[in-house]
């Protein structure tokens, strides 16, 4: 029956493995605490609990946010299923084992959740079996009491142990039935229940000298499990006064850590007896456990306490050791009395720092207050020993806030983070108690700061400007431009495009094409310094992310001449167009005659475009010189008449570039008599005549227009620099093909006069309007006032020039 009943209960027990109490302590969103029971020694895969249910989460994200257990008492005691939130045990438990002297045996766990970070705290309660049967440090237990011990007199016995907890541990003692003795209960509290033996009635040594007594120990179990001793007592011959202790209770203060040889406390006993039955000596008491003995000893002589070993409040705050004083009579009397010791604390534990969870990475764009690590500081010690303040050092971005969980603190951003600045961070956590002196620890964690991108490609130069040759080969990178993003990854992948927008903008980044990847600008054709020397147009750089950030610069292209024209004659020039004239000259002419002048020019500029004459073929040295920079044709001496009648001339006209280009004309002179000229000197003559008064006028005009010209160009030009926006309009960058910087003459025939055009270089598609004034040149009505005025400077340059060649025809 007692066996079957057995039975029931521990079947009982092990269902209290699957029917779990489940008791919600606090719960707030990123932590809460859950409390299990379970029986000891289940078997291993045991349920606990249903975790994951019991915590409302999604059983089909556990696997996905990491749910795992992170620390505790007994971390590997048990196992959370991350597929089904399922708490089992990992492993047989002994409580016994697992909670040693303990009354309620509990098992903390931590478990956490990732993405985003929780932190939940379980515990277990180890419910006890009754599993163990007192047990007696001693199968028997010799005592000697006098004959003449009185009745009243105690004799403390040994403790029965019982491994096991609560009500399954020692709760009663029982003695065998007998005429002189009866059994006493002494409660201890924690340290349990001790027997001591009465005597009732005086022994008589001569009736019977021994006696035997069984002692039995039961705990609470049900059904209860018992551990006996057997106790003989030997009657003893006369020793009738026992030790007696000073005082009723003694009880001391030791601080932790005190030095090995440190007098503890000295307890004091006389007896009234003379010679070996009055000398008392001290002992620990028979109960005391091995454990005392190492940390403290007694001098049997003097009765101090002293400090034997490793005296630590953390393991233990109180000691309440017996020690017995006993005479040294032939049948020696013994008395017992308890030394309570309280521990005091000192503060010699440093605070320990668990990183429970940290966050690997953490976006750049996070608000302040995002949880970036959970860590738990504890402090073994005790009141202010134990109080612990936190906090990061140095300067940094992170703070830390307490948890709702006792010594559990989170580790949050406390201002927004910027990558581009610093990409991570090494926290570290230093923790100081509050003990004096205090003690500090600390911890050390690296975060690191993932990009977002926000920021935009910057070019390095705003805006670009570039000189390119004309005449480039297409297809050909002509420049590059760049721009870096201060992001990372793909955010700081950066392409490149030409901004066509339309307009005549497109016209001119038509011919233009851009590597998206290097920002290496391809020119798609030639570049003609005559037809555009400069224009402008934007790039726009934009980056990799999501969603793309752009940025665009201006790039401003000035296009350098080359000598890429050839000069081209403007006279002499036949009907057919070749450049070849014939001039009649009388035979008696005098020296320095001006028989003709070549006139030319070249569309490019400055030295590419600057003329010089010479003579390449001529039949006779002596008669004809050839001004080198104007392209005049003089005599150098009168004809005489051996002198042929006709004079063929070659003269070169060749520019100054670095690769001269050069064209060529024949003058065909032909010399003849006076009288045959007669008639037409005298029209020449009068035509001289109105030619010279018309120069001379002409001379006045022009110089009167310079000067008036001149005057009014530095008056604008101080006006547009002091009004001129900083934003520089493109409209008028290709409209004019006129440098200022070479001025060329034309001379053409009307009716029976000769008239010359004196100017700057004229534009390509100018024309000559005959009949018009010396210097009129007719151009096509595409030039505004700006026009003409954005070149100023230029044109002072090209009408002196034109002034200085102008001086020269005076004189001829």
């Amino acid at each position: 029956m007692e066996q079957r009943g057995r039975k029931t209960w521990l079947e009982r027990t092990q269902w209290l493995a699957f029917v779990t109490t489940v008791v919600l302590l606090g719960f707030s969103g990123a932590s809460a605490q859950i409390r299990y029971s379970i029986s000891e020694e289940v078997k291993e895969g045991t349920v606990v609990g249903n975790l994951g249910k019991d915590l409302g989460i999604d059983l089909n994200i556990l696997k996905e946010r990491g749910f795992r257990i992170v620390s505790g008492s007994g971390d590997n005691l048990f196992m959370v299923n991350e597929n089904d939130g399922l708490l089992y045990v990992n492993r047989k438990i002994d409580r016994e084992e697992v909670c040693e002297d303990s009354t309620v045996c509990l098992i903390n766990l931590k478990t956490v959740l990732e993405n985003p970070l929780e932190v939940h705290y379980v515990a277990i309660e180890v419910l006890d079996i009754n599993d163990h049967s007192p047990i007696f440090p001693e199968q028997e237990k010799r005592l000697e009491i006098s004959e003449s011990a009185l009745p009243g007199a105690r004799y403390q016995l040994q403790d029965a142990r019982d491994p096991d907890g609560g009500t399954n541990s020692v709760q009663q003692y029982k003695l065998s039935p007998n005429n002189h003795f009866r059994l006493e209960v002494k409660d201890r509290g924690r340290n349990g229940k001790t027997p001591i033996l009465l005597l009732q009635r005086p022994l008589d040594r001569e009736t019977r000298n021994h006696h035997r007594l069984t002692l039995t120990a039961v705990d609470g179990g049900k059904p209860p499990k018992t551990g006996t001793v057997d106790i003989f007592i030997d009657v003893l011959d006369l020793n009738d006064n026992i030790p007696v202790f000073s005082k009723d209770t003694y009880s001391t203060v030791l601080r932790e850590n005190s030095p090995v040889g440190t007098t503890i406390i000295q307890v004091n006993a006389t007896d009234l007896d003379d010679g070996s039955n009055g000398e008392v000596v001290y002992s620990f008491g028979s109960n005391v456990k091995s454990k005392v003995r190492e940390i403290f000893d007694i001098n049997s002589v003097t009765g101090e306490i002293i400090v034997k070993g490793q005296v630590d409040y953390e393991i233990q705050d109180t000691y309440d050791i017996d020690i017995e004083a006993s005479d040294q009579g032939s049948v020696p009397f013994r008395t017992d009395k308890n030394v309570i010791i309280k521990i005091e604390d000192v503060n010699d534990n440093t605070p320990e720092i668990e990183v429970t969870s940290l966050s690997g990475a953490i976006s750049e764009d996070s608000r302040p207050g995002t949880t970036v690590a959970l860590i738990s500081i504890t402090d073994l010690d005790s009141g202010l020993n134990g109080k612990i303040l936190s906090h990061v050092a140095e300067s940094s971005p992170f703070i830390i806030t307490p948890s709702i969980q006792d010594n559990m603190f989170a580790v949050v951003t406390k201002s927004q983070l910027d990558r581009e600045g610093q990409s991570q961070y090494d926290i570290t956590i230093i923790a100081k108690d509050a003990g004096e002196p205090a003690l500090t620890s600390e911890k050390t964690m690296r975060v690191v700061v993932s990009d977002v991108n926000d920021n935009s490609p910057e070019f390095s130069l705003s805006p670009y400007t570039f000189y390119v040759n004309e005449n480039n080969a297409p297809g050909a990178s002509v420049f590059s431009v760049k721009a870096f993003d201060r992001d990372d990854g793909d955010n700081a992948v950066v392409s490149y495009h030409i901004q066509r927008d339309g307009g005549d903008h497109i016209k001119l980044t038509s011919f233009l094409n851009i590597n998206q990847d290097t920002g290496d600008v391809l020119g798609l054709k030639s570049f003609d310094f005559e037809v555009l020397k400069k224009f402008h147009f934007q790039v726009v750089a934009k980056d990799s992310g999501t969603p793309p950030l752009s940025s665009n610069v201006t790039v401003n292209v000035y296009i350098l001449d080359q000598n890429d024209n050839a000069p081209v004659i403007l006279y002499p020039v036949n009907a057919n167009g070749t450049a070849e004239g014939v001039e009649e000259i009388p035979r008696n002419v005098n020296a320095g005659h001006l028989v003709t002048k070549v006139r030319a020019y070249d569309a490019d500029i400055g030295y590419n475009g600057w003329l010089l004459y010479s003579l390449q073929e001529v039949s006779d040295h002596s008669l004809f010189a050839l001004d080198r920079y104007t392209g005049q044709i003089r005599t150098l001496r009168s004809f005489t008449e051996t002198d042929e009648a006709e004079h063929k001339l070659v003269i070169l006209v060749k520019d100054n570039g670095n690769v001269s280009l050069s064209a060529t004309a024949t003058v065909n002179v032909k010399v003849v008599e006076p009288k045959e000229a007669f008639a037409a000197s005298d029209v020449k003559s009068v035509s001289k005549d109105e030619d010279d008064n018309n120069m001379t006028f002409y001379l006045i005009i022009t110089l009167g227009s310079v000067s008036t010209l001149f005057i009014f160009s530095i008056i604008v030009l101080i006006i547009m620099q002091c009004s001129k926006s900083t934003d520089y309009s493109s409209k008028h960058l290709q409209e004019t093909n006129y440098d200022g910087t070479l001025c060329h003459s034309i001379q053409y025939r009307s009716g029976d006069r000769r008239y010359m055009l004196v100017g700057p270089r004229m534009s390509i598609g100018s024309t000559i309007v005959p009949g018009s004034n010396g210097n009129t040149l007719v151009v096509p009505d595409r030039r505004r006032a700006s026009g003409e005025v954005r070149k100023t400077h230029q044109g002072i340059h090209g009408f002196w020039n034109c002034f200085v060649v102008v001086y020269g025809l005076f004189e001829d």
